[in-house]
């Protein structure tokens, strides 16, 4: 029991140090200088954290101007973070999702709408039975104008509800592109019983909220 004791407390005040090391890289993320993706051949990159990524990525692929929708990771403080790295929550890392659009068809400001309709609002560090920092909510922003869009939409739906959102706001960095597997996953793995009973219900939520903005064949 002697010995017990001592290794107790030495594993916890190492956790300690781990977590306040974590909460200062992070807190160090959020203080930093916003990078702009510059828009190519008309197109323009948005970035969100909604919980897994198999379901952010089929929304997103629905609505009307954008061309497709990426599976990877942000918001962390390491490097080439993994799908094993990201989800012992320690890289700082959520499962994100790049979003490539056509600004002239479908503006920032509606892909933060369709961010807010497809998720539970209030859910901290997670998505329904998803759960972990990994799964955490953040909208990135590249710009003091898509700053203020996000925050202003967070303030009115806070205002509506009568609830604290749950989303973060970052300045965007990098994003990592995760494994193929993971890409167009819910597309091609229909029958996958997690894609049956969370992704694809999930997805019908938000067809209901927002009809209007869905390509033809959604």
């Amino acid at each position: 029991m002697k010995k017990i004791i001592p290794l107790l407390l030495i594993a916890l005040l190492f956790n300690c140090k781990n977590q306040a090391q974590t909460k200062e890289e992070l807190q160090n993320i959020i203080n930093a200088k916003p990078i702009e993706v510059p828009i190519i051949n008309g197109k323009a990159r948005a970035y969100f954290a909604s919980g897994c990524f198999w379901c952010v990525e089929a929304i997103y692929e629905s609505v009307k101007g954008v061309d497709e929708s990426i599976s990877g990771y942000s918001g962390g403080f390491t490097e080439n973070p993994t799908y094993d790295s990201s989800n012992t929550g320690r890289t700082g890392h959520a499962e994100a999702v790049e979003i490539i659009y056509n600004p002239n068809i479908v503006s920032f400001e509606t892909l933060v709408d369709v961010y807010f309709a497809s998720q539970n609002v209030t859910q901290i560090n997670g998505q329904g039975n998803d759960r972990g920092s990994q799964y955490r909510s953040i909208i990135f922003y590249q710009n003091n104008k898509q700053k203020d869009i996000i925050l202003k939409k967070k303030e009115a739906l806070a205002e509506k509800l009568g609830v604290n959102i749950a989303a973060e706001v970052y300045p965007f960095q990098k994003f990592w592109v995760a494994e193929d597997y993971h890409q167009d996953y819910e597309k091609l793995h229909p029958n996958n019983p997690y894609i049956r009973n969370v992704s694809i219900p999930r997805f019908n939520r938000f067809k209901e909220k927002m009809p209007e903005i869905l390509k033809d064949n959604h």
